[in-house]
């Protein structure tokens, strides 16, 4: 019997597994979707809408970007045709034209001490106008009206402020035994006396500061408070850090809007022509000067693009400086 078994279980062999097929699905060809008569129309009410907006931007943004692109390249001045002339325009920049290099170094001067006194100043300031005083209010009002005042009067306003010999500022120097310098007249008082009249407009910055401070939470302050941290401990590991998108934003947007300054210099000196010396002689008059005086635009378009490189260099080192210092609450660069 064990015999039979042993033969039958070597005789038996499985059946062998079929495949098992599924079925094919027939996928039906998609359909592209038609758009509605009313979404067609929706877009082109859209489009007409801002219309205006994209023919700002061609016609009075790339439209003259583009342009004067081209024309610096070129021996352009309003009355005759243009011609080709390559890189002339920036050689004569770079080597032949030293009142170039004067209006830079005046520009740069200006940039230097005017940017890092205005945010400091507005920080400073802000912290003061922060705190809960009876009052405060109207403090807040007095400080921030001077950036409100803008155009030539108040130029004309600080010509009298600092008038050598009847102006306040030297008045008010002489009450405490101070001879004041001639300030629009002595080359070497010209620009200290168009960035002390930038910080009198310090209330823009001041009004974002004060915004912000506000803002931050009370309870870092009382947890520092508990661990016995002071005025100032507090302001420089929680007051500073929280406010630095601000100073950021500030600082960038103060360095463009120093690297234009012209309407200062413009007023204030006799002709435009730059002051004594060319002390008050910046980039942007100098450009004006070349572009409206001597109407050579393409010499003017070549100085305009090299500002503009300049200007974007400064920019990109600050946006990747802010890395390093800048702060943001959500963790977000």
């Amino acid at each position: 019997m064990e015999n039979l078994r042993k033969e039958e279980k070597l005789n038996h062999h499985p059946a062998p597994l079929r495949k098992i097929e599924t079925p094919k699905v027939q996928q039906e060809p998609v359909k592209k979707r038609k758009i509605s008569r009313l979404a067609v129309r929706e877009n082109i009410w859209g489009y007409i809408f801002i219309a205006p907006w994209i023919i700002g931007l061609l016609g009075l943004t790339l439209g003259p970007l583009l342009f004067s692109l081209i024309t610096s390249f070129t021996d352009y001045n309003i009355t005759s045709q243009m011609n080709f002339i390559g890189l002339d325009n920036y050689i004569k920049m770079f080597t032949a034209d030293p009142l170039f290099w004067t209006s830079l170094y005046n520009t740069a001067y200006f940039v230097l001490f005017s940017v890092p006194l205005t945010t400091v100043g507005g920080i400073l300031v802000a912290l003061l106008l922060s705190q809960k005083i009876r009052g405060i209010k109207y403090f807040r009002t007095i400080i921030y009206l001077p950036a409100i005042l803008s155009g030539v009067a108040i130029y004309f306003l600080w010509m009298q402020l600092l008038s050598p010999s009847t102006g306040l500022v030297n008045t008010a120097l002489a009450m405490f035994g101070v001879d004041g310098p001639a300030w629009l007249f002595d080359p070497e008082w010209t620009k200290p006396a168009l960035i002390m009249m930038k910080l009198w407009g310090l209330g823009g910055g001041m009004l974002l500061y004060l915004a912000i401070m506000q803002n931050v939470p009370g309870e870092l302050y009382e947890a520092a408070e508990l661990d016995g941290a002071g005025g100032f401990r507090k302001f420089i590991h929680i007051t500073l850090p929280m406010i630095t998108p601000i100073i950021f934003f500030d600082v960038v947007t103060s360095t463009i809007g120093a690297f234009q300054i012209f309407q200062e210099a413009y007023v204030m000196t006799e002709n435009g022509d730059g002051g004594p010396s060319s002390s008050l002689l910046f980039y942007n008059l100098h450009m004006w000067n070349n572009a409206f005086e001597v109407f050579d635009m393409g010499y003017a378009s070549a100085m305009a693009w090299t500002l503009f490189i300049i200007v974007m260099v400064f920019t990109f080192i600050h946006f990747r400086m802010s890395k390093r210092w800048v702060y943001y609450e959500s963790g977000d660069e």
